[in-house]
């Protein structure tokens, strides 16, 4: 999105606010975990991965051992947390990260989800906290099967659908993947979960000067996935 810049008249307290403020971020990018604090998980990218794909295996033939010991998970994350992947996902309540990735406890995901699963400025704030200052390797957009925000986005493409409030600035983000994926052979709807969830995760590699400096350190990996609501498998997009 492009927004318009406009001269301000900045007094000399605001000015040096700004300036201080540009000084801490440019330190920041410049030394990879420069405001890290604490423990982070040793478990690397193609660990978290791994780890993952094993649980969702077991949420698919063993849904009954995902029972959890909360009382004490709650105990010993309490004080510090050292998740190993980040979610970003739809707030679809048919899924639930924790429990797609075979019922994951206490301390593990780093979560950020809303309608559509799409990184505006607060999400891309949530997934560089968690790879920059709690030191999470792996992150993955996650999107759905029969995705309600993506079929909106569709018909807005194909019907010129008008959404009312803030649903349609929100889905307005989705808009490109449907129109990059129209006509194409298969189901419209599928195909821009796909496409929108690619997207995505090309933005949030690229766009954050943050994740884009561990990504080069090797240091964090950005991957796209699809979750079935039918049969619960998580697919990992190429």
């Amino acid at each position: 999105m492009c927004v318009g810049c406009k001269t301000l008249e900045l007094g000399r307290h605001k000015f040096l606010s700004l300036a201080a403020a540009s000084i801490a971020s440019s330190a920041v990018l410049g030394a990879g975990h420069a405001f890290s604090a604490g423990d982070t998980t040793s478990v690397t990218a193609d660990e978290a991965l791994a780890r993952l794909k094993a649980g969702n295996e077991k949420y698919l033939s063993a849904p009954q051992v995902c029972a959890a010991d909360l009382s004490n998970q709650r105990e010993r994350v309490a004080k510090v947390q050292t998740p190993w992947a980040t979610v970003i996902t739809c707030s679809d309540s048919r899924v639930p990260p924790e429990l797609l990735f075979g019922g994951l406890g206490l301390g593990e995901l780093f979560v950020a989800r809303n309608a559509g699963n799409m990184v505006d400025t607060a999400t891309m704030g949530t997934i560089e906290y968690g790879a920059e200052h709690l030191g999470v390797p792996l992150i993955v957009v996650l999107g759905h099967e029969r995705c309600g925000a993506v079929a909106a986005a569709c018909e807005v493409v194909t019907k010129r659908t008008k959404l009312p409030g803030s649903i349609g600035p929100m889905v307005d983000a989705i808009v490109p993947a449907a129109k990059a994926v129209r006509g194409k052979p298969g189901d419209f709807v599928e195909n821009a979960v796909r496409e929108s969830a690619k997207r995505t995760a090309v933005k949030v590699a690229t766009k954050s000067a943050i994740v884009s400096h561990l990504i080069k350190e090797k240091k964090v990996k950005v991957i796209a996935a699809r979750y079935d609501l039918d049969d619960g498998r998580v697919e990992i997009l190429g």
